[in-house]
């Protein structure tokens, strides 16, 4: 913990007033902040009453939000000394740390194992393993002094049951962040911290779908683009909003006594199924 006497910053957060919502006088973190289900969280955590720390690696982040219960960084979550110099910022203006949502990551172009460059192999562990462990690790002195005990929740990927060819490197990447956070959940369960992951299909409202790639993956299973959005056992197209949702009732007092637990948000994936 950096030198400041942290449980008078807590009780600065608690005296905080505003309408009683779940997380009023809250504090959440969450990476990837800036467009798609980090964007969506950082929404959900705001409509539940939570100040909120966002972070992304786009500077475009720093001016997207007018609004005093969001503090927006830019920050390379590998960048272990940018990510702790944020994270003193946002703990020294809200009064502590509750939740911690792990969302950043990458989705690297298709390439099958007989062609990946290491390069890229360990430039995906970085960002979606490496990275994450960091901040779990400089989150946790704070996390586990948070008054109704500490919440992180992981977005993992429905690549973790069912990895799909061409994604050697993302899948291990998710599968190996979903094993790191199940140990953080029998580490930390001493100390009132619960661990949960939310694994996603495809979500279409984000960067990656473009109209091409759409039109393309499509076409590579015979369907229309919107057959393929709803491509599911639900015939359910899946968004950002559905997984922000999901991600601020894990944090919530419905699953008060839940973790380790890996939820599926994914209209029924015959192949998680």
């Amino acid at each position: 913990l950096f030198e400041v006497e942290y449980w008078d910053l807590e009780q600065a957060k608690l005296r905080r007033g505003g309408n009683p919502a779940d997380f009023a006088g809250e504090v959440a973190l969450v990476t990837g902040a800036a467009s798609g289900i980090g964007l969506a969280c950082v929404q959900s955590m705001l409509n539940r009453g939570a100040a909120v720390i966002a972070l992304d690696i786009n500077s475009d982040i720093e001016t997207q939000f007018d609004r005093d219960d969001v503090l927006a960084m830019q920050c390379d979550i590998t960048d272990e000394l940018r990510f702790a110099d944020v994270l003193e910022e946002g703990v020294r203006k809200f009064g502590g740390l509750d939740m911690l949502v792990l969302n950043a990551g990458v989705f690297p172009a298709s390439q099958a194992i007989g062609e990946l460059p290491l390069d890229q192999w360990r430039k995906v562990m970085s960002i979606n393993l490496d990275a994450n462990e960091s901040i779990l690790r400089q989150s946790y002195p704070f996390l586990k002094l948070a008054p109704a005990g500490g919440r992180i929740v992981v977005i993992g990927s429905k690549n973790v049951p069912a990895p799909g060819p061409g994604a050697a490197a993302y899948s291990a990447s998710k599968a190996a962040l979903t094993q790191l956070a199940r140990v953080a959940a029998l580490e930390w369960g001493r100390d009132g911290i619960r661990v949960n992951l939310i694994h996603p299909n495809a979500v279409f409202d984000t960067g990656i779908w473009t109209d091409e790639v759409l039109q393309s993956r499509a076409n590579k299973y015979g369907l229309t683009v919107e057959q393929y959005k709803q491509n599911n056992v639900m015939g359910k197209q899946v968004e950002s909003h559905d997984v922000a949702e999901m991600t601020a009732a894990m944090c919530g007092s419905l699953f008060a006594k839940t973790t380790a637990a890996q939820v599926p948000v994914d209209g029924g994936n015959e192949r998680v199924i």
